[in-house]
């Protein structure tokens, strides 16, 4: 029986799922692994690809048209409530995993057999929003260096860098850096998995991790895994809106922090790694 269970959750972003989806089988170690595709309210050609593909690509697809959009959090519940192996890994639409991405993660588990733990892989992303510098956990690139986009992204060539990356670097950071993230299911249920509360988007992996904090769970961002993120595809969608966070996620930042103080009553606090430690 396999290990784990990939898990994607999409809303309207088919050319780039399509790479995620693809990396995911060509470059993954446990190839044959479930794959769970959640297509929440997708108006893009999502649906059909997959039920053209699933067969292609082994996955189990579950076509989501709801009025009360379950979102970024909301569609990782959805997944998690099907997964039957031992772990869950959690992924985006706007991803390309590396080769033995997901074994990397896997082996941190055998490090800390006891611990409960959120495990993460080590990001790499072109500067979409301009003069950003990178922070622990994530590289951050001129778009020219690997491509910034589905239609000239050199895949192979970041997945030949990326070989030299994880070979050159052999660190940890105590750090929960969102997604690609490996949990047991069995820690993942007892935690209760992302508040419904966050729905559509933002601040729902604050929550979780300031929960899981509370919790005494143990985050691990490893430089052993390598992914690339396709920056502001998921949510903000600046090729969409003339290279502005679409309004869409500007509210949902907006309603959100509003939520979020009714649920806790003071701001989040960080430490030197950019993670939540706390409130203020």
């Amino acid at each position: 029986m396999e290990k784990i269970t990939f898990c994607i959750s999409t809303y309207n972003n088919l050319p780039y799922l399509k790479i995620a989806i693809d990396s995911v089988r060509k470059n993954s170690y446990f190839k044959n692994a479930p794959f769970i595709i959640h297509a929440e309210n997708c108006s893009d050609g999502t649906d059909i690809w997959l039920k053209e593909n699933k067969d292609k690509y082994n996955l189990d697809v579950y076509i989501d048209h709801s009025k009360e959009p379950k979102g970024i959090g909301g569609g990782m519940n959805f997944c998690a409530d099907r997964v039957e192996t031992e772990y869950i890994m959690f992924l985006h639409s706007d991803f390309y995993v590396t080769t033995n991405w997901d074994k990397s993660l896997l082996d941190v588990f055998d490090k800390y057999p006891s611990d409960k733990m959120w495990v993460c892989s080590h990001r790499v992303e072109p500067n979409m929003f301009g003069n950003i510098d990178s922070r622990p956990g994530t590289l951050i690139l001129p778009k020219e260096t690997f491509g910034a986009y589905y239609n000239n992204f050199e895949d192979q060539d970041f997945n030949e860098w990326s070989k030299e990356f994880v070979v050159l670097n052999d660190f940890e950071i105590p750090k929960g850096e969102g997604v690609s993230g490996l949990i047991r299911k069995k820690d993942w249920d007892k935690i209760g998995g992302n508040d419904p509360l966050f729905a559509p988007a933002s601040w729902e992996d604050m929550d979780l991790f300031l929960r899981m904090l509370n919790k005494n769970y143990k985050f691990v961002l490893t430089s052993k895994s390598l992914v690339w993120h396709f920056g502001a595809r998921g949510s903000h969608r600046l090729e969409e809106n003339n290279n502005q966070s679409s309004e869409r996620q500007r509210k949902a930042e907006r309603d959100n922090q509003i939520k979020w103080m009714s649920k806790w009553g003071s701001l989040p606090a960080f430490d030197e790694y950019e993670m939540i430690k706390g409130l203020q």
